[in-house]
């Protein structure tokens, strides 16, 4: 086997048993599948998995609920194998996914992370574009087809806005071994992707569109965000990355990460509904941030 397929689960069942399925389905087989329970309080979870009779895929239930961050790290520390992926619990595979990301990563056997082509849908399985969505795709490096990105221009570009969808990426073990975890939940999905790159790895993006991502319509970043409650780390957070990028002598990263403009525009994109709440602890935090630059 090659690769490790994390799935850490808090959430719906339904859509979980979905998200094994689209696994199952793969036309590559050589993957591993283990699934993660923080403590999802439903009793058939258990032997829904049980009765798969599938060696390949193990379940596991934390005893006490570790938290969504606590159980990324403990997936990504019980990695095994040469390459990873940390898949949502309500998202699919396509069926060519494996074959897409391995396929790049053996044309390009020294990037650290492939990002495939991805599709995003609702709590429906409709296809949807939100605003997030349209910033994303402007925010990506521009080109067709396979094509290895990194070094500062990458930083630059995740550091202004992350264009990434982490749980479709595809990693390469060993280049995330060599970093350290990011211990804030509100910036794991860009900390860690800058680690890596910054320490030299390299990233393959695709267009080939294998991999469907679940855009609900609310969510723990973005009610995170709607309250103001996640800016603040965020500022935390880019303020130290200027000062790394600046002693890594990447001066056009360090001015991306004080300015963090896709950061500061989501703060934004949040006035009007807490202007609406009549929220003034959150109105504070997002002006504040709007406004600010770390120095």
């Amino acid at each position: 086997m090659s690769v490790d397929v994390m799935l850490p689960f808090y959430g719906d069942p339904g859509l979980l048993r979905r998200a094994v399925r689209s696994v199952q389905e793969q036309r590559r087989t050589d993957w591993r599948l283990t699934v993660v329970d923080d403590g999802y309080p439903d009793d058939t979870i258990g032997p829904w998995f049980a009765a798969l009779g599938d060696d390949r895929i193990r379940y596991r239930r934390n005893p006490e609920r570790l938290g969504a961050q606590p159980n990324n790290r403990y997936c990504i520390e019980a990695v095994e194998l040469p390459y990873f992926v940390m898949m949502g619990a309500d998202d699919l595979m396509e069926p060519d996914y494996l074959d897409t990301v391995l396929a790049l990563h053996e044309r390009w056997p020294d990037a650290a992370v492939v990002q495939p082509g991805v599709a995003v849908m609702d709590a429906d399985d409709r296809p949807v574009r939100p605003l997030a969505d349209r910033v994303k795709a402007l925010l990506a490096p521009s080109g067709s087809g396979p094509r290895p990105v990194g070094g500062e221009d990458l930083l630059v570009s995740l550091l202004r806005g992350n264009w990434l969808y982490n749980p479709s990426l595809c990693w390469r073990t060993d280049a995330v071994a060599r970093v350290a975890m990011p211990e804030s939940a509100d910036v794991f999905d860009l900390a860690l992707p800058v680690a890596v790159i910054a320490d030299g790895g390299t990233m393959v993006v695709d267009d080939h569109v294998c991999f469907r991502y679940r855009r609900h319509r609310s969510s723990d970043s973005g009610s995170g965000a709607v309250a103001g409650s996640r800016f603040a780390e965020e500022r935390r957070y880019f303020a130290a990355e200027a000062t790394r990028m600046q002693r890594r002598g990447m001066p056009r990263a360090a001015r991306a990460a004080r300015w963090h403009v896709s950061s500061r525009l989501n703060a934004a994109v949040q006035l009007p509904g807490a202007a609406m709440r009549r929220a003034p602890v959150a109105l504070r935090a997002l002006v504040g941030h709007l406004v600010g630059r770390v120095s």
